[in-house]
């Protein structure tokens, strides 16, 4: 995976969460943009509860995706 394909997916308006995708089959979600800084040969991400962080090498990406934002969609009532 390109570095700068991470940039485009990390900046784009408004932000869609990723997921991403180790070689090793491990995976990290990126829900919010400035938890993820991009390096010279790796991507720094911060874990959801704040207290830990992986360096993951670009090299071992095997995809990024973006996925839901977790938020139930609004239901349409129906007519009658």
């Amino acid at each position: 995976m390109a570095p700068t394909e991470i940039r485009e997916l990390r900046a784009g308006e408004p932000f869609q969460p990723l997921r991403v995708r180790l070689t090793s089959g491990d995976h990290y979600d990126v829900r919010d943009p400035l938890s993820v800084a991009l390096l010279r040969n790796r991507l720094f991400i911060t874990l959801a509860d704040g207290d830990h962080w992986v360096f993951v090498p670009f090299l071992h990406i095997a995809a990024v995706e973006t996925i839901a934002n977790g938020r139930p969609g609004r239901r349409r009532k129906r007519r009658q």
